[in-house]
């Protein structure tokens, strides 16, 4: 049974990228069916027209574009206050994997992953504000990830993405604080999500098991013994950007069964 009534967001207006798939949809989803009006953006438009679809009717505003790009950047930006109004808050999710061992990483893997992951969300994130602070309140979400806390095999370039979104994360806290602006980060671990699949088929492979095999594997190796749900993860987001969170700032929020306890 979930916390929020259908009406615990009304009223407000959120950005939230990365809205095409995974944790980014059913935030977008869960904060539309929970009376905010929001503005979802991603790079697959036929995605995005299918969130339209199943959202609630008349709270979702979708602008597709790809945030490495700055005129895309600016475009959303705008396109985001034209349709929804005042921003009240925005949530970083969109994100992407890859990598491998460092003596195999290749320089293009590792300018995408930091590039997606962590310099397009500063710059966006830099159009958003300019829209927030006049307004000296809201509240911005960066997904991070438990590899944003503790380093795993070959995921040196994911794993730095995220160091960097979390470093990101508190300074700019310390920045925003002073505009009545709150900014957190969660840090999910397994996502029942495409992304968590493609990594557990490639430890997979690596170990020489299947998928199933190494899926179970995984879950029990989790005081929680499940992976985590793209809802649980929606709902914590939720919460940080709702008053319940108001003195929660520049934080990191696991979200991973127990796998990571500090």
């Amino acid at each position: 049974m979930g916390v929020f009534n259908a009406q615990a967001f009304q009223g407000k207006h959120y950005v939230v990228t990365g809205a095409t798939r995974g944790i980014g949809r059913e935030t977008a989803m869960f904060l539309t069916s929970h009376g905010a009006v929001v503005t979802a953006t991603g790079r697959n438009a036929e995605a995005l027209a299918d969130l339209k679809q199943h959202a609630e009717k008349g709270r979702l505003h979708t602008v597709a574009g790809d945030l490495t790009k700055r005129e895309d950047r600016e475009w959303i930006a705008d396109q985001a206050v034209q349709a929804g109004g005042a921003i009240d808050g925005l949530v970083n999710c969109a994100g992407i994997t890859g990598g491998d061992t460092v003596e195999n990483l290749q320089e293009d893997q590792l300018t995408s992953v930091m590039t997606v992951n962590y310099t397009a969300v500063v710059l966006f994130t830099q159009n958003i504000y300019a829209y927030m602070k006049p307004n000296r309140t809201g509240s911005i979400v960066n997904v991070s990830s438990l590899s944003g806390l503790r380093g795993t095999y070959g995921n040196t370039a994911y794993s730095a993405s995220k160091f960097a979104l979390i470093g990101f994360t508190q300074s700019f806290a310390l920045e925003a604080a002073e505009y009545g602006i709150r900014v957190n980060a969660v840090c999910p671990g397994f996502v029942d999500t495409d992304m968590a699949e493609s990594i557990l088929q490639k430890k997979a492979a690596r170990e020489h098991i299947s998928y199933e095999e190494m899926r179970k594997k995984t879950e029990e190796g989790l005081p929680s013994k499940r992976i985590t749900a793209p809802i649980e993860v929606a709902e914590t987001i939720a919460f940080l950007l709702s008053d319940a969170g108001k003195n929660i700032v520049g934080e990191s929020l696991k979200i991973s069964g127990g796998a990571v306890m500090r």
